[in-house]
């Protein structure tokens, strides 16, 4: 009786609790990352976008937890692809900015990517998409712990062709100046995407390669990256999609995204895999503003892409292990890409790198206790170092400094740019991001208190990581790779 009642009480306990460690019996969770590029934080039905509907991706929310308070590493390319993939701010590791064709730098082969890590439980490790962590073959995936790449090796507007989709000309010096847009197959040139057209046809491509790579997998744990490199502007559809929303290309656009998603979601359920895969989706950062038509949304925050103001930096993220995470659930607390890497380590029980990383776990979110407190504060840093702003619990303090505005500016359209001047002057301010998201209320003469507790915390990000805008260096700041 009392070996039927220890049976009785353990087999309870297991389904009382679904989040036990994977034994080395267990089959470990697959891991899908789907990371958009300058997807706004409106951009989703589920976050409010109109005139066209993204159904796969509302239904991955509603089956998940849908975060509403998430931040970027930093607003721009390659700054926030460091950031997700290996758990640090950027700049702890020279990373800044969006690399170009050709750059002597890239990610440093002493940092551990977060398919690196994986490989501690020898997972299969494929990236379908764009790249942009140095497109030199030192720098690129097949280095830094992925089986399998194909995509293209940094932004699709690096390329010689001009907005309205003709072949650049030596006057247009910021487009002439690039190669031809390579398509990459593990460390070699397989093709180029030269005309507008080919651009239509990448998010169909990649999600293919996507797909196959979930089946060629099925019986073996993998991590899928899938960064898409649209809706960064040049944008455009496949014929299937093109001329489909209410809202011109980039709704059409944006529903194809959602369709690769459906796909994504469907070859992991036709292959018995939906109930031991998280998925995860999120954005690089905010939508390039100036575009006007061919971009985003910000939801309502204030600014976009390029600046360190909410809608450059809070982006859409949805997290759902079928019967795992919980359902229907709105999560609000302060989250980051950098702490996606450490979450994962902690749910399949990897060590973490010897060097330090930001991020913090977010599994007691994922595991249903959505009011856990992932992080109590966080730094806004961009260009090459200048820490621009400083966030603790609802309150930000934005710091002086010079910086990109698309407010007071006529958006372009038809693919061509407005302006979006970069050296307008923002003075300090501090902003409660809990009655004021859109960053329009300074109450800094009212709460002289929460000023000062953040100008230390500002004091201490600048003596770690260093701060270019009153020429401090970090202590703790470690080299990007180079050619030399």
């Amino acid at each position: 009786m009392n070996k039927l009642y220890s049976i009785l009480l353990l087999t309870l306990s297991l389904f009382v609790d679904g989040w036990k460690t994977p034994t080395a019996k267990e089959k470990l969770p697959n891991i899908v990352v789907i990371f958009m590029d300058d997807l706004g934080y409106g951009d989703l039905s589920c976050y409010g976008a109109m005139d066209y509907k993204t159904p796969n991706l509302d239904k991955l929310a509603a089956e998940g937890i849908r975060f509403t308070n998430f931040l970027s590493a930093q607003p721009v390319c390659t700054a926030s692809r460091t950031g997700l993939l290996t758990g640090c701010y950027p700049n702890r590791l020279s990373m800044s900015g969006a690399l170009f064709p050709n750059s002597k730098v890239g990610i440093n082969a002493n940092e551990t990517t977060l398919a690196e890590l994986l490989k501690q439980k020898n997972y299969a490790t494929g990236i379908f998409g764009k790249w942009h962590l140095g497109d030199n073959a030192k720098f690129l995936p097949l280095q830094h712990g992925f089986d399998e790449y194909y995509g293209i090796p940094f932004s699709n507007d690096m390329w010689p062709v001009w907005y309205d989709g003709t072949p650049a000309t030596p006057e247009q010096k910021g487009k002439f100046q690039f190669p031809p847009l390579a398509l990459m197959e593990g460390n070699n040139k397989v093709g180029e995407l030269k005309t507008l057209a080919d651009q239509g046809t990448l998010t169909k491509r990649l999600t293919d390669r996507a797909v196959g790579f979930i089946q060629k997998n099925k019986s073996h744990p993998f991590f899928l990256y899938l960064p898409h490199p649209m809706p960064h502007v040049p944008i455009e559809a496949s014929p299937a999609f093109k001329g489909k929303s209410k809202q011109g290309l980039y709704g059409d656009v944006m529903m194809e995204m959602d369709w690769s998603v459906g796909q994504i979601v469907q070859a992991l359920k036709a292959n018995g895999l939906e109930k031991n895969t998280l998925v995860i989706f999120t954005s690089d950062n905010g939508p390039w503003y100036n575009f006007g038509s061919n971009a985003g949304s910000n939801g309502g925050l204030r600014e976009g892409k390029g600046t360190s103001f909410e809608g450059g930096l809070r982006v859409p993220c949805i997290m759902r292990w079928k019967g795992r995470t919980p359902e229907g659930v709105i999560c609000n607390q302060l989250c980051s890409t950098i702490d996606v890497l450490p979450t994962i380590a902690d749910l399949c029980q990897l060590k973490l790198p010897d060097h330090k990383i930001d991020g913090f776990s977010m599994l007691p979110i994922l595991k249903g206790s959505t009011e856990f407190e992932v992080r109590k504060n966080f730094y806004y840093y961009y260009y090459r170092n200048d820490l621009q702003a400083v966030r603790s619990g609802h309150w930000k303090l934005v710091l002086p400094h010079k910086g990109r505005s698309y407010l007071h500016q006529m958006p372009g359209s038809d693919g061509f740019p407005g302006a979006a001047p970069e050296d307008v002057l923002f003075p300090m301010g501090l902003y409660d991001l809990r009655r004021d998201p859109g960053e329009a209320y300074d109450v800094q003469q009212k709460y002289p208190e929460v000023v000062q507790e953040l100008l230390k915390l500002a004091e201490t990000a600048r003596a770690d990581l260093g701060d270019n805008l009153t020429k401090r260096e970090g202590a703790n700041v470690r080299p990007s790779g180079t050619l030399e």
